[in-house]
């Protein structure tokens, strides 16, 4: 799938469809990837952070998730392109599991948030196959803790590791595991297991189309979420620098899919 690079962030050109399909052939060829989500904040995050920039290229898919980033995108010319948007693919994608049968494990949040999730997803979806769950503890895990975690997931035969933790927290734990866990598929969601179970509000359909999504969330979380959303306007700029070639934000990732990842926008 082609990438274009926002910031020296490769994000994938796709849409919600396309972001299906390309899981669901990665499930039946037993390929192991990751998908990232890719809000404003996230290539802010990248943008000062060259070890998470890195794991944002090296992923199976690097999804425009914020408005933002879509409207960038279509700019370049790329029409098709729509928000991959983390509680709509898992909700898809738990859906397609009833016909094809694909397991599934929750890792992270809370044990509260985990119960309440798994409920939700069996409410809506009662044939689902959720064969396990771990809420980790808010520290770094000990070597030992790790693997049995690894031994816990190896021995549920998932298909599908959902990884709520935050942002970048979950990619730095996607990237580590990799072929450690035998698992075609990670893909790090965040903050959809706080609102699928409904932890937490999640924006109206109208207001996260609008681009507005994070300013709803920011009247709900302003301590927690503020430090992340104060770098918009300063991403903006860059966008604007960069858009019209005063300013190249290199990747420090080739990608086969691309003629020059490393050159210009």
């Amino acid at each position: 799938m082609d990438r274009i690079n926002i910031l020296g962030v490769q994000v994938s050109v796709t849409n919600l469809e396309q972001a299906f399909r390309q899981i669901e052939d990665w499930l039946a060829s037993d390929e192991h990837q990751y998908v990232c989500f890719t809000p404003a904040h996230s290539i802010m995050d990248a943008l000062v952070d060259p070890t998470l920039r890195k794991i944002m290229n090296k992923s199976g898919l690097t999804t425009p998730d914020g408005m933002s980033i879509v409207w960038i995108l279509k700019l370049k010319g790329h029409r098709h392109v729509g928000r991959v948007y983390g509680p709509d693919l898992m909700l898809g994608l738990c859906e397609r599991s009833i016909e094809r049968g694909y397991r599934h494990y929750l890792y992270g949040s809370t044990e509260d948030v985990l119960k309440a999730l798994a409920q939700r997803l069996k409410k809506d979806f009662p044939e689902i196959k959720i064969v396990g769950s771990y809420s980790p503890p808010f520290r770094e895990l000990t070597a030992e803790e790790d693997q049995t975690i690894v031994e816990n997931i190896e021995r549920s035969g998932v298909d599908i590791v959902w990884v709520g933790l935050s942002s970048p927290k979950q990619e730095y734990w996607m990237a580590e595991h990799l072929g450690k866990i035998n698992a075609p598929v990670m893909i790090g969601v965040g903050a959809a297991f706080d609102f699928l179970s409904g932890n937490k509000p999640q924006a109206p359909r109208w207001i996260q189309r609008s681009g507005f999504e994070w300013l709803f969330r920011l009247a709900n979380e302003p301590e927690r979420l503020w430090p992340r959303y104060r770098q918009y306007p300063r991403f903006v700029w860059l966008i604007l620098l960069q858009l019209i070639g005063l300013k190249i934000f290199r990747s420090n990732e080739t990608n086969k899919n691309l003629d020059d990842p490393e050159s210009r926008f």
